[in-house]
């Protein structure tokens, strides 16, 4: 059976002190949801701090994203292995800002799908497309194209050590939110089509959905079949409201 997973992507934003703050109000206002996984994502500098004081929690972390390269003189980067030595559990790939801000192509993805995997961190695969996509309808081709490099390139069994978060594009730091039948109609999609290559992979597979959740729409949101929690943006920044999500996803278990 599918755990709920509700992850806080906190993105470039945080000082120490703040970083502190945050953690403190997190890890008390969850620390009796026992039902799901929690996680959050903040920026790399802040992953030696997260990790001491996260210790004894139940709530996990990642980054927010790795490098292609394994090692070697690649200024600036931050590798699989040097995450997996600070403890990390997770690591977003494939967020939007990294294929639309970034120029990361599917190809890069899936290469960094791989050396997170081989690393032992487990790859959250962000997929989605924009308004424009979405007005084309293109958005099954879009997610069918970003999922399918990855199987392309490391196999349907990759997918068994992963999670897959739909995130539309138009729907990210907006305001605009999906409706839980639409996320819900993507959600099936995705479902299906690895289906066609491994059904039990697919019943178990989670898959969570992230744009502009709040507290006010959790629940209606992961009430969804084929919603298994969210990552979440701007409310993981706030204790409450972020506490707020995962007590949705704790009372759906």
């Amino acid at each position: 059976m599918r755990k709920y997973f509700v992850a806080g992507n906190w993105k470039m934003n945080g000082t120490k002190e703040e970083v502190s703050s945050l953690l403190s109000g997190v890890k008390q206002k969850v620390a009796a949801f026992s039902k799901i996984n929690i996680a959050v994502f903040p920026s790399f500098v802040f992953l030696d701090q997260v990790s001491n004081e996260l210790k004894g929690s139940n709530v996990d972390f990642g980054a927010q994203n790795l490098c292609e390269y394994e090692k070697g003189a690649y200024t600036g980067e931050v590798s699989g292995f040097m995450l997996k030595d600070f403890e990390c559990d997770y690591v977003l790939i494939g967020h939007s800002e990294r294929r639309h801000v970034f120029g990361e192509s599917n190809e890069v993805t899936a290469t960094k799908f791989m050396l997170a995997q081989a690393n032992g961190l487990i790859p959250v695969l962000c997929v989605g497309e924009t308004q424009q996509e979405r007005e084309a309808n293109q958005t099954d081709k879009v997610v069918f194209e970003q999922i399918e490099a990855i199987i392309a390139k490391a196999g349907i069994d990759a997918l068994k050590n992963s999670i897959i978060a739909y995130e539309p594009v138009w729907a990210i730091g907006t305001g605009l939110t999906a409706t839980p039948e639409q996320a819900q109609e993507v959600h099936a999609y995705i479902r299906e089509m690895i289906t066609k290559q491994d059904a039990d992979l697919a019943e178990n597979l989670i898959i969570v959905y992230g744009g502009s959740v709040k507290g006010s729409n959790a629940a209606e949101i992961f009430a969804k079949p084929d919603v298994d929690g969210g990552l979440i943006g701007g409310a993981s920044l706030k204790p409450d409201d972020f506490a707020t999500i995962c007590e949705a996803a704790e009372n759906l278990s």
